[in-house]
């Protein structure tokens, strides 16, 4: 009986869930609710869910091209698709609604809404990894640039050669030169874009570099190389603990397999024998 009541109240939730779809379509056909422009009316309301870093980890993934308008756009689509989430839980269990349910309404909603930022953090710690291994060899060439030209223009030398997942940075630290700012700010946007092992440390050096006189350059150059060499020595170093890590990892699953296989077949061996 019991089971029976819950099988009506689904159904019920899910006859209301229809009718509401049905009515939104027709709404929405003849152009009496509009949609899209109900989430832009309510977007202003929930900008201040936007995550601090949401606007570099698109450009991280998307590239430097990406507009304030596009950000919009893509934060209003995970604001749309968290309320969506979040109306349908509500419909389904209207029948059965108390404080409880409406608060998981609330909170599957803002898991929705989330789940874009969280596939964007994760891309940003894949290339995080990339940056830290890639960072010593670009200024192993820029080191190479710097002992024919002044820094800014060894900067802007090397852009169109560097990786590609610098180039954004650096055309920003370029502009910010070539606009006049010599100050150290420039530099340590870069080391922000870019937050891996020593970043900060190799700006303040190349920052130093630019200032120098030139009867000093050699000896501040003969620094940065070191420096640079040591952080190559060092990415080399973090190349081959990954091989070996990832070595292990597949050397630890065959033994797994293989004792799980070993076992699985003694316990259907011992159990036919019982069995017969």
């Amino acid at each position: 009986m019991r089971m029976w009541g819950l099988s009506n109240m689904n159904s019920q939730s899910i006859m209301f869930l229809l009718i509401a779809a049905i009515i939104f379509f027709i709404f929405h056909y003849n152009k009496v609710l509009d949609g899209k422009k109900f989430i832009n009316d309510l977007s202003p309301y929930f900008h201040f869910l936007m995550e601090d870093d949401y606007k570099f980890l698109l450009i991280l993934k998307y590239g430097a091209d990406i507009t304030d308008a596009d950000v919009d756009v893509l934060y209003r689509k995970r604001i749309r698709t968290g309320l969506i989430a979040m109306s349908i839980f509500f419909i389904y269990n209207i029948n059965k609604m108390n404080f409880v349910l409406l608060l998981f309404s609330v909170i599957i909603g803002f898991a929705i809404f989330k789940i874009d930022y969280a596939k964007l953090k994760s891309n940003h710690k894949q290339h995080m990894h990339q940056i830290n291994l890639m960072l010593p060899y670009y200024l192993k060439s820029l080191e190479i640039l710097i002992q024919h030209y002044t820094v800014p223009v060894a900067i802007n030398r090397s852009i169109p050669t560097a990786p590609e997942i610098f180039q954004p940075g650096l055309k920003r630290l370029a502009a910010a030169i070539d606009a006049g700012d010599s100050s150290v700010d420039p530099y340590m946007q870069f080391a922000k874009d870019y937050p891996v092992r020593d970043s900060m440390r190799m700006m303040r050096l190349l920052y130093r570099l630019g200032l120098g006189s030139q009867e000093n350059k050699q000896e501040q150059l003969m620094m940065f190389s070191r420096t640079v060499s040591a952080l190559q020595n060092k990415s080399r170093e973090q190349r081959y603990q990954n091989r070996l890590d990832k070595m292990e990892n597949k050397t630890m699953l065959m033994l797994f397999c293989t004792g799980g296989g070993v076992l699985g077949f003694m316990l259907l061996t011992m159990f036919m024998m019982m069995g017969s």
